[in-house]
């Protein structure tokens, strides 16, 4: 399975709620924070976002804390 990224800032409680459903999902994944990182801001850009938190498993990309659309989107790598 290729390994999720959530694009996230400190402080961001939506982040933070992907990030604890993708551990309990047992999904590994990468965090970029944009506030610190330039670029990680400019490909949450690149993918057609302005907002976070951007979770990228695959080739698919879900806006904000949606746990339906993480789980379509686990299962489809899985």
């Amino acid at each position: 399975m290729s390994q999720a990224i959530v694009y996230s800032a400190k402080g961001c409680q939506d982040c933070e709620k992907v990030k604890q459903y993708l551990s309990e999902q047992g999904v590994a994944f990468e965090v970029k924070d944009v506030m610190a990182d330039v670029q990680a801001r400019e490909e949450v850009e690149k993918l057609g976002f302005l907002g976070i938190p951007v979770t990228v498993i695959g080739d698919q990309a879900v806006k904000g804390f949606q746990p339906g659309e993480l789980k379509r989107m686990v299962a489809a790598v899985q």
